[in-house]
């Protein structure tokens, strides 16, 4: 009786374990089906792309390609096309297939499109039908939540309304003390790092770090009315969750049979959700207390907008509204504190290894402060005066834009000129390669030439929608006015109390964490004006 049941229970057992595979390779046979019938509608049209395979699509190739790509190791640092060794398979196909391809991670079928008139029509597209890649925010929610950054339709036009007023030009202008103020006590430092030099003209100084910490400041006291020192832990723990998150390939891994049954899960360990959870706990604590400072306080900041914003859009139960209240808030203080002050850190570290590597602009830059600016520190005033400045710092986005990718998620069938996008179709437009086209930027696409935006950036190239810097189209980034204003007076403010070269213990290594950034850091050797 007992070998019986044993028996029974065997069979129900196998039964469940068919059952549950049966349907598996049903659903994923399904998806398959639709993908093949995706890439179908892009290649009658003429798109065309590497042949997947059945179950990999085309990463097994791109892991390939990948693992044959050699490190730089070069000294011209300016023409170094870094996206052909951080992204080797997409400039190996673009060289293959022309600008727009088709290629497949399984059950997700993508579109590169670095054509400039096809990019020109995604930067007019003014529809709620292309929103961001929905399994790429899955991977990132860690880190930006469902804030402004990575959500879509409704939600996404509700948080811009709340959140874009405050990045206005005539609200930033008010901001240039504020970003004068934060820089002072980094500046100082290195005055002192030259000082104790001991007779030595110059001394090494590693500015990354530093700009993390005078950018993240002044997106605490901007945007929430709290410096650096306070938030300090945050800025540390989302460093941590951006380093951890991107360890593995967080675009273009293969989507596969576990993603169609249980959905995207994120990248990593359970390091990542421990840091995850201490984040939202660190975020919601400075949030109460914000809360309490601003009883009676007319003033209002991004964070009291938010706050506002959240209860605006809270509806259900008390316990629902109560969570949904607070998922809107952190979410989007995750976005802001992440994206508000790493992009601008990065930016201007790139800026100062370009200028490094051109003197003669470092005179340039600094002759004109000197010119509109009282005692070297630019007001709100002289901002609009710095064209040098702007030349330079456009210069840099063109070759070292911060971010990689102009990426897009076709929810719905969405046309793009000739061009029909089936719906679920992921586009790719890789922003270094656009910004280093000799077709668009001329023969000397790869130098560093600031004057080329001499005329603004409209007479700058021979397709102005193909510089993109901050995105493009419903979704440019809303802190546009603010990055480039924090910019102009890092960069102002450095140059005219620096001058410098490129230390010889710089590693030239750009590397993709969600951002391009230098791996090692950037070194200057620095001499006190």
């Amino acid at each position: 009786m007992e070998s019986l049941m044993v028996e029974i229970a065997k069979t129900i057992w196998w039964i469940l374990v068919i059952g549950v595979l049966g349907l598996g390779i049903r659903v994923y046979g399904k998806v398959m089906a639709e993908q093949w019938r995706v890439r179908r509608k892009l290649t009658m049209q003429g798109v065309k792309g590497p042949p997947p395979s059945l179950f990999g699509g085309n990463v097994p190739e791109m892991q390939k390609i990948q693992s044959q790509t050699k490190h730089y190791s070069g000294d011209n640092i300016i023409a170094h096309d870094y996206t052909s060794s951080l992204f080797p398979y997409l400039d190996h196909w673009r060289k293959q297939y022309g600008r727009v391809y088709t290629y497949s991670t399984g059950v997700k079928q993508h579109l590169y499109m670095n054509h400039p008139e096809l990019v020109k029509e995604l930067n007019q597209a003014n529809t709620l039908n292309l929103g961001k890649v929905s399994y790429v925010t899955k991977r990132l929610k860690s880190i930006l939540g469902r804030g402004v950054i990575t959500s879509n339709g409704p939600h996404w036009a509700h948080q811009r309304r709340i959140i874009a007023p405050e990045f206005f030009l005539d609200k930033v202008k008010v901001m240039v003390g504020l970003v004068v103020e934060s820089a002072m006590p980094m500046l100082s430092k290195w005055e002192e790092q030259v000082k104790r030099g001991e007779g030595e003209t110059a001394c090494d100084v590693r500015v990354d770090e530093d700009l993390r910490a005078v950018s993240a400041d002044v997106i605490s006291r901007a945007c929430f009315g709290s410096s650096f020192a306070k938030g300090k832990e945050i800025f540390s723990k989302l460093r941590c969750l951006q380093k951890a998150i991107t360890h593995n390939n967080i675009l273009f891994s293969l989507n596969g049979f576990t993603d169609v049954l249980f959905g995207t899960k994120k990248h990593g360990n359970g390091k990542i959700e421990e840091l995850e959870k201490h984040v939202e706990s660190l975020i919601w604590e400075t949030v109460k207390e914000r809360e309490r400072e601003c009883v009676g306080d007319n003033k209002k900041d991004l964070m009291q907008l938010i706050l506002e914003g959240a209860m605006s859009s809270c509806d259900g139960s008390l316990e629902d509204k109560t969570q949904s209240y607070k998922n809107f808030v952190v979410d989007n203080c995750k976005s802001i504190y992440f994206a508000g002050h790493e992009t601008s850190a990065v930016a201007v570290s790139w800026c100062l290894m370009l200028l490094a590597l051109n003197p003669s602009w470092q005179t340039r830059i600094r002759d004109e402060v000197f010119r509109f600016c009282k005692n070297g520190i630019p007001d709100a005033d002289s901002l609009s005066n710095l064209k040098t400045v702007t030349m330079v710092i456009q210069e840099t986005l063109r070759l070292y834009p911060p971010a990689a990718f102009v990426s897009r998620e076709a929810l719905a069938d969405t046309k793009l000129g000739s061009l029909v996008v089936p719906k679920g179709v992921c586009i790719w437009t890789l922003i270094p390669t656009l910004h280093r086209d000799p077709e668009i930027w001329g023969a000397d696409a790869n130098e560093f030439k600031p004057e080329r935006f001499s005329e603004g950036v409209s007479k700058a190239c021979k397709h102005p929608q193909s510089f993109v810097p901050f995105g493009l189209g419903t979704r440019l980034c809303l802190g546009k006015n603010f990055g480039m204003m924090e910019l102009k007076v890092l960069v102002s403010l450095i140059v005219s109390r620096f001058s410098f070269t490129l230390s010889p213990t710089y590693q030239h290594s750009p590397v993709f964490r969600m951002l391009v950034e230098p791996q090692h850091g950037v070194v200057i050797r620095v001499l006190r004006q």
